[in-house]
Parts: C-alpha cells; structure tokens; sequence
C-alpha cells in the first residue's frame, strides 16, 4: 500500500465514528469498512471541511503535494515532530479565513504561535464546549473526551466490545486534566468488520468517539500523550485568562440611572 493508500485509509479510520453519529462531515460519507482510495478519498475527504482545512495547511507548510500522505494525516489526528514545521502564521491565516464567525471559538495560541496544527487543537479551541464547562460541565466534558482522541491499552474483548484502560477527561473547575485510569467498552468491530483488524489484549489503541479506530506504536502514542497534555495546558490558561476577564468586568461599578433597583441588579447579575 503506498503512503497515499495508506493516508486515506488511516483518515477514513478516524473520522468514521463521528460521521457514522452524523457528527462530521456529510451524511454516511465514508463506508462502513473505511476503504477508498485514490480521487474518491480525496473528493470525500474535501467535504470533511474543518478536518481538510488541517491537512491542507499541514501538507503545504512541509512541502508534501498530497494532504492525504500518511505522514500528514498522521500529524494531524496523532500530532509529531512535522507539526513543528507548520508555521505559526500560515496556520493562524488558514484558520481564521475557514473558521471566521464560529460561535464558541477562541483559538488560543494562534496569536502568539503556541497552537499545533492538531486535531486536539480544533476540539478544544475551535469547538465551543471547552467554553462552556462552568455551564453545562457535564455534557459539554463528555463531548470534549469522546471528542478528543483518546488512547488506551486493550484488557480484553467480548464480542464486538472490547475492553479498554484508558484515563478519562476531568475537570476540577479551574483545570483540565486527564484523571485515573478505567475501564471503558468501545466498539471494535461491527458486522464481522473491523475498524482495526486482529485486535488483540495488550494492544495499545486509539480511540475516537465509540470506536477502538487504531493500534498505536510508542512513537504514535508519546506523541498523542505530549500533544494532548500540551493542549489541555493550553486550554485550561485560557480559560483561567477568558475567568479572569470576566470577573473584572463584572466587579466594575454599574453606573446609577433611572431604573428600578432590579433592572440595576439584573445588569450587575447577567452583563
């Protein structure tokens, strides 16, 4: 299989399980065995148009003609040492030009050139749950750990579940981090077809959403480790800074004027 084959089949792995939820990209877009090759990924991988925008920029800034190599997208669900090649201000163009007016973004790191041209980044920065966790923490953590690719190591299986020991997402109100290790029970085949052929115990994984949808070697999963920590770092001083901001302005003094006390109060609660 050649490094073009093998890019498109590693991208239909990993964006299947958010498309199959209707999460991500058209309807039913990629089949059920994750297997297109040639003008066909390409034409369906353009109509995944954030996870497209990543490869693209990625291929370009390191001068590789074919967004759907494995080493882009690799780079791209997996993160590695080619995401520093990607420079800062090229990445900072091509995000702000597809992602102009996305409610919830707030894209920390772009500005001073921290951000990696990683799927972590689009999940925590770009979507808007991260945002939201002072709100709606239980529903929008969920999103953000299904959502993030999440690695663990295979304990067992039964039938098409398998048993995964993997850390979940946590947040203590301040921080994101990744909490003590359990056991979780994705989907690793389906109809006698497998996202992952042959898996076995002791398989190190990566997971996406319901589905086991890679093995990992250790140089894939120190790189998905260091990027994930990184961008919960990352994410979680932007929040602290977005807190800080808001706290601020909610501590200023409210102007007297001719409305009731509870309209003056209203302002001071909600403004």
């Amino acid at each position: 299989m050649s490094a073009s084959e093998d890019g498109a089949a590693m991208f239909a792995r990993y964006a299947y399980p958010p498309n199959e939820l209707g999460y991500c990209g058209p309807p039913s877009a990629i089949p059920y065995d994750a297997r297109f090759t040639g003008e066909s990924a390409v034409r369906l991988a353009r109509r995944f148009a954030g996870a497209w925008c990543y490869l693209q920029t990625i291929a370009f800034a390191t001068g590789y003609a074919n967004p759907l190599d494995r080493a882009i997208v690799e780079a791209y669900w997996l993160g590695g040492p080619l995401l520093e090649q990607v420079d800062g201000e090229l990445f900072a163009k091509a995000l702000s030009e597809q992602f102009r007016g996305q409610h919830g973004a707030r894209m920390a790191g772009l500005a001073d050139g921290t951000a990696r041209a990683h799927h972590g980044f689009h999940v925590f920065e770009v979507y808007p749950w991260s945002g939201m966790l002072e709100h709606t923490e239980g529903p929008a953590l969920t999103i953000l750990d299904n959502c993030r690719i999440r690695w663990g190591t295979v304990i067992g299986l039964d039938g098409d579940r398998a048993s995964v020991l993997s850390k979940p997402l946590c947040w203590d109100g301040a921080h994101l981090h990744l909490g003590q290790e359990r056991v979780e029970r994705p989907r690793w085949r389906q109809w006698e077809s497998a996202l992952v052929a042959g898996l076995a115990e002791g398989d190190e994984v990566a997971l996406h959403w319901d589905w086991v949808c890679d093995r990992l070697g250790p140089e894939q999963l120190e790189a998905l480790r260091d990027g994930t920590e990184a961008q919960l770092r990352r994410t979680s001083r932007a929040i602290a800074a977005q807190d800080g901001r808001m706290r601020r302005s909610e501590s200023r003094p409210v102007a007297a004027s001719s409305r009731s006390d509870s309209g003056i109060s209203r302002v001071a609660r909600f403004g």
